[in-house]
């Protein structure tokens, strides 16, 4: 047996213990990305990682590098079976971790969960010194499949516009950001934090499914959070009700959004593909309101549910399959036309050696922007050529941030940088 402290907890006996069979070892994967809150890297960041309830006995020691990264290090965890079943042995490690740098407050994170054969992502995002809060401590919650939460209070899955409604969007738009209520509703003492959509999806989807599935039933769920917020998006749902947010934290109301967790690189990949899609019923304007439930604490008929959903994951059924399976047959997949907060929407191809126009002189202009904060991307000539310079400079984007490096301009690296740019271009003004 290994032992993991869990004094965080309060629990009577401060060690978990995770039985691992004699001789055998399972290991989770972790990455911590520092950057300050104008969005530029934070190089040569101290990152101490420990097991929680034992923060001041450092396992791992880290330095960040040019890009604000550590290396990838390789920590401690439970046996993949206990988040492939329902299981009361708790299927993910936790480990804080705490990271200084001179003139930054420091941040803490106590109780990051790492699961076997996922790279954890845990963002640390700096303050100065000046800040008015420099506390810097997130406390990580259990994982809701694990934990202990409120189920959801059902919905109509599309809403009467005409009962609620004053402000409506025309269209469906993927927003740049949400805000995002820490709370229920009624909470006025919660904080509301504004989130770029897709950081709010990568959070929820960590939050709420497990990275080990398979990627069908990651798929189907990123899909439900997707449609499900874009539909209190859409409606303007909360606005609409005197409230100042677009969504809140609580699973009775929403989804569980947890300030400071840490993501999986697998479903930060998977919305990076999927953020313009949601779901869709013949003759229904708005993005349906997915609602689901785990399906073992909770029943939800008519409903997805969670493990169900990993189950016919297991039997082969695709992503589309497993929405109908719950949802019915009439659920199709939409595209947003249109996406917020960038300069222009991607172009229907990708961009390769070869490739040429305003696009591609777009792109140049775009890293070569992005390279003035982020060095470890090379400037290029900007002629319009896409040509092996160009893609030398995406791939190391790419590895920058934590996409495939192709060196090819596709679907989700166009968005990436678009969504870099813009935030490094606003930090400068």
């Amino acid at each position: 047996m290994y032992l993991f402290p869990n004094t965080d907890r309060n629990e009577v006996d401060p060690y978990r213990i995770y039985p691992a069979e004699m001789g055998t070892q399972n290991f989770g994967r972790l990455q911590v990305t520092c950057r300050d809150t104008g969005f530029a890297p934070v190089e040569n960041a101290q990152v101490k990682i420990s097991y929680s309830g034992m923060p001041n006995s450092a396992i791992e020691q880290l330095t960040t590098d040019a890009s604000g990264k550590t290396e990838e290090i390789e920590l401690e965890a439970p046996s993949i079976d206990y988040s492939l079943t329902p299981s009361e042995e708790q299927p993910y490690s936790e480990y804080t971790i705490q990271v200084t740098a001179p003139n930054y407050a420091p941040a803490t994170f106590q109780n990051a969960e790492i699961f076997p054969d996922v790279t954890a992502i845990q963002e640390a995002v700096l303050s100065g010194m000046e800040a008015k809060d420099t506390s810097g401590l997130y406390v990580i919650p259990p994982h809701t499949l694990f934990g202990d939460y409120p189920p959801k209070i059902a919905e109509a899955e599309i809403k009467d516009i005409a009962e609620t409604g004053e402000i409506v969007l025309q269209n469906v738009i993927i927003p740049e950001f949400v805000v995002v209520h820490d709370g229920p509703p009624t909470d006025s003492t919660a904080t509301n934090h504004y989130v770029r959509f897709q950081d709010y999806i990568k959070n929820v989807a960590s939050s709420e499914i497990y990275a080990t599935w398979p990627d069908a039933a990651i798929t189907a769920n990123i899909l439900a959070i997707l449609s499900f917020a874009l539909n209190r998006v859409f409606t303007e749902w909360y606005r609409n009700q005197g409230y100042n947010f677009t969504v809140t934290s609580s699973t009775a109301f929403d989804h569980k959004w947890i300030p400071g967790r840490n993501i999986y690189d697998n479903i930060s990949l998977a919305v990076d593909q999927l953020f313009v899609n949601y779901l869709s019923r013949p003759n229904v304007k708005q993005p349906i309101l997915t609602q689901y439930c785990d399906g073992r604490k909770s029943q939800c008929p008519n409903w997805m549910t969670q493990w169900g959903s990993k189950d016919l994951g297991d039997q082969g059924y695709s992503a589309i399959d497993i929405i109908r399976h719950f949802y019915g047959n009439d659920m199709f997949i939409n595209t947003a036309p249109q996406v917020s907060g960038v300069p222009a929407s991607w172009p229907g191809q990708n961009l390769n050696i070869g490739s040429s126009g305003a696009d591609v002189r777009m792109i140049q202009e775009q890293l070569n922007r992005i390279a003035d904060t982020y060095s470890a991307v090379p400037k290029v000539a900007v002629n319009g050529q896409y040509n092996e310079q160009t893609a030398n400079s995406v791939r190391l984007f790419q590895q920058t941030f934590n996409i495939p490096q192709s060196g090819i301009v596709d679907f989700p690296t166009w968005y990436k940088i678009s969504g870099i740019y813009v935030a490094v271009t606003r930090m400068a003004q």
